[in-house]
């Protein structure tokens, strides 16, 4: 009776999520999953609306994830907006998430815990998708979604990470994590999956969802997980950064952040051998660079009185800026500053680079073009109205 009620359940809820009775998602037998039976909270219904098919891109297309959780496409030619998806029940307005392109499609999650499929030329929806139920809590939290050989992977504030069938959104396999404070994106490297949970970081099969190992430390593991191709790099939610072995849990080297600094959170890449990262701090805020053999400290730059919210690699060069506004460019092999301005405009988004002459990011204003010649911030497209307590944006060129 009890199975029959939980039944009863999933299929009522589905059709409340969707308008209709879509796919409700079980494991295949060969897959794994900690839950015998998918429970309300932890369930994916699917709803293919079109057959997935790789799309050609417009160039000419921007897309705006905007702050109150609504993606739209912008013409930067025509300078008009070409179309825009929002997801079917968010209790908040809010974006929190990045999306990601594959094949000219977009897949964008949203906090309710919907995931979409969009063409990128016409916004036309080939699946959605919904992890669990939820229409009163984040279920999905600064996550992009990591995509290969046909699954999608994310992470969940349900408790869950998930691969999803790109096809049509359907679960391939799901495992129970040990935290429900999950907002940070997961790695995939020779066909696994990285992620952290908590205090636990694990290590999966990507195919089948087994679980290769799982390694307990002593304080929790906030750091976005990255590769250089050969060893994977986490770093703690206070001040230090590791270099695991990809095949076995083993602590290869350790980093220590300089005193009063911690929280890197996702700031942190690496390239041609060497990990760079940004920690912040009470006094001083700094970007390292280190060997990621060895872990030694190649360099050092430090922001003092400030705070380093966002770094990225363009061109050899790191690019970020900090909490007071203060746009920056530095050289990647030694961590000179090459461009320093405070910008009158505080960006909330990543930065996009349409050429070698400027930049795009995403204020509470608009979406603002920065040119490196002049310094003008050029408003490009103007919100019609400015909203308080703004937590993110994100902006993709199409291309």
């Amino acid at each position: 009776m009890k199975q029959k009620l939980i039944t009863i359940l999933l299929v009522f809820t589905a059709i409340t999520t969707f308008g209709q009775t879509p796919t409700t998602s079980i494991p295949d037998k060969n897959n794994y999953s900690t839950n015998t039976v998918l429970t309300v909270s932890d369930m994916v219904t699917n709803k293919s609306i079109n057959p997935l098919k790789k799309v050609p891109l417009d160039t000419a297309l921007i897309l705006i994830y905007d702050y109150d959780g609504s993606l739209f496409s912008f013409d930067l030619e025509s300078e008009q907006i070409s179309w825009t998806v929002k997801a079917t029940d968010a209790y908040t307005e809010m974006c929190a998430n990045k999306v990601t392109l594959h094949d000219g499609v977009i897949y964008v999650p949203f906090i309710n815990g919907e995931i979409f499929a969009i063409d990128n030329q016409t916004g036309a929806i080939f699946w959605k998708s919904r992890l669990g139920n939820s229409t009163d809590q984040i279920v999905l939290k600064d996550q992009i979604p990591v995509i290969n050989d046909g699954k999608l992977f994310i992470t969940a504030q349900n408790q869950n990470i998930y691969a999803l069938n790109i096809k049509d959104g359907s679960l391939l396999w799901n495992y129970k994590l040990d935290s429900t404070n999950n907002d940070i994106p997961v790695l995939f490297f020779d066909n696994k999956i990285f992620a952290q949970s908590g205090s636990n970081f694990y290590s999966f099969d990507a195919n089948t969802g087994k679980l290769l190992y799982q390694k307990t430390f002593e304080e929790a593991i906030h750091g976005k997980p990255v590769t250089d191709g050969e060893n994977i790099f986490i770093a703690n939610e206070k001040d230090i950064v590791f270099a695991l072995s990809p095949n076995t849990p083993d602590i290869l080297w350790q980093f220590k952040l300089d005193e009063n600094q911690f929280n890197i959170k996702e700031r942190i890449f690496c390239k041609d051998k060497k990990l760079y990262f940004a920690a912040q701090g009470s006094e001083v805020s700094s970007v390292y660079a280190v060997d990621s053999k060895t872990g030694t400290r190649l360099w050092k730059t430090d922001f003092k009185e400030d705070n380093i919210e966002y770094i990225i690699e363009e061109s050899d060069n790191i690019f970020g800026y900090t909490r007071k506004g203060k746009l920056f460019q530095l050289d990647i092999t030694n961590g000179e500053i090459a461009l320093e301005t405070k910008l009158t405009t505080m960006p909330i988004s990543n930065l996009e680079f349409p050429d070698d002459d400027s930049l795009f990011y995403y204020s509470d204003a608009a979406l603002i073009q920065f040119d490196f010649k002049t310094k003008d911030e050029n408003e490009v497209y103007l919100r019609t109205s400015i909203k308080d307590n703004v937590y993110s944006a994100y902006i993709k060129m199409i291309r």
